[in-house]
């Protein structure tokens, strides 16, 4: 593999320049002035460097709906978005709630070798919350798997997620709760709030997803157990994640990039490019998710990157199928919602975008410091460039991007997954950058 030097750049966006020498998948020295004979050089030209970026919620669509994604194409966005790991939601056809399908993704990932493709086993059978699925074999197969969640579903039955705890405790594994209680969001499409009632939009209110927090937050606390909160989206939960944790309950969450910039004022042109579950809120809940990702309440961001065909998309607002991508736009989003308000500055974007989903899932080999001997999986980004978002220009198969034509601040110019270069210049990089992008096992 090629050793690679990357030239006078900033780690975490401070202090003085420095060079980057990337060898045998490492970190090999940091100094300035550095020079390597034969190694390939990126001119940092002060930009700035962070570890790579971890995407705990991911929607990939392979196997079953290959026509919105593949592993192939959501890999690439996720390696130009400067990520090095994302975990794929179970919510495929067939579900993953077996290792027959959950090592397919995982071996799809490896081949691809982009980014690392873990993939996330169902809890139940069928995604349907009523019988749990064989979760230890899925943990102990080729995949590996870490993490386990219904998302597109809430475990709804308490007793159910209860003996999933359990289980996932002895596992040492981790359930993440897409928190809905479905009995207060039949039919329901948008925030319940004046902004759905008045354009007749039926309403999702916020206890849907607090209920279920409560709730999971208590059964964790009995079971010993962990529990991960997917996409906060309310002020409530918010309260509740405070409380939870005050108490030591092991639960942690995880907020989106459009939850963070978007409201449901967004919803006055019923544009289906809109409707996300959990859906759009208001602004007084955007602000308390933005502070509560500052002040670690929220523990990192995830992108639910959720790509639909047009025809799922481009219809009635109700008939639509809810998500929205998000791979390609997240650091752009967290840099104009978190680090121009001064609320996070670049060590803290580090932290919620790759040393906390590392944490959370137990990857020993990303989010890691920037220092001599680590893993090199690192993403170098232009903190002053500006760019316009254009559907037609990212490399996920589908454009449901709500953040179509906004310009966006700071962009990713390189990724690299243990020293090989997997994204530079807007272009996903192949042959030996895939190849040795492979990590080899779980």
């Amino acid at each position: 593999m090629t050793d690679v030097l990357i030239k006078n750049v900033r780690l975490y966006g401070e202090g003085e320049p420095v060079d980057v020498l990337l060898a045998d998948g490492e970190i090999r020295q940091i100094g300035a002035g550095l020079n390597a004979a034969d190694a390939e050089i990126v001119e940092g030209a002060g930009q700035y460097l962070l570890p790579g970026f971890i995407d705990l919620h991911t929607h990939l669509r392979e196997p079953g709906r290959e026509d919105t994604e593949t592993i192939d194409s959501g890999s690439a966005a996720a390696a130009l978005g400067g990520y090095t790991a994302v975990f794929a939601m179970a919510n495929t056809n067939p579900v993953a709630d077996s290792a027959v399908v959950t090592d397919h993704v995982w071996r799809r990932g490896q081949e691809v070798g982009l980014v690392d493709v873990y993939p996330v086993g169902a809890v139940t059978v069928g995604l349907q919350g009523k019988q749990l699925a064989e979760m230890g074999t899925m943990a102990q197969s080729v995949g590996a798997v870490r993490m386990f969640s219904d998302d597109g579903h809430c475990v709804y039955d308490p007793l159910i997620m209860r003996r999933a705890l359990e289980y996932a405790n002895s596992l040492g594994v981790l359930i993440a709760q897409h928190a809905e209680e479905p009995r207060l969001t039949e039919g329901a499409v948008a925030h319940e709030g004046p902004t759905a009632a008045r354009l007749g939009l039926a309403g999702w209110p916020r206890a849907a997803e607090e209920s279920i927090v409560a709730r999971d937050a208590l059964l964790a606390r009995d079971a010993g157990a962990r529990v991960h909160i997917c996409h906060a989206s309310t002020a409530g939960t918010v309260e509740l994640l405070k409380w939870a944790k005050a108490q030591g309950i092991s639960i942690t969450a995880e907020v989106t990039p459009h939850h963070l910039l978007l409201d449901d004022s967004r919803l006055e042109t019923y544009d289906a490019v809109n409707r996300v579950n959990p859906p759009l809120r208001e602004s007084s809940d955007v602000a308390a998710l933005r502070q509560a990702l500052a002040e670690g309440v929220i523990d990192c961001v995830a992108t639910d990157h959720a790509p639909h065909a047009e025809q799922d998309k481009c219809c009635e607002f109700a008939a639509a199928r809810p998500g929205m991508l998000g791979l390609e736009t997240a650091l752009s989003i967290i840099v104009e919602t978190m680090v121009r308000p001064g609320l996070l500055d670049w060590r803290g974007v580090a932290k919620v975008m790759s040393e906390n989903p590392a944490r959370i899932a137990g990857l020993v080999d990303q989010g890691r410091p920037l220092e001599v001997g680590e893993p090199a999986n690192l993403v170098l980004i232009d903190p002053d460039a500006e760019w316009t978002v254009r559907s037609k220009d990212l490399a996920s198969i589908a454009n449901n991007t709500p953040f179509e034509s906004m310009t966006l601040p700071a962009k990713v110019t390189s990724t690299f997954l243990r020293g090989a270069i997997t994204a530079r210049d807007g272009k996903v990089l192949a042959g030996e950058a895939r190849r040795a992008g492979n990590r080899g096992g779980p």
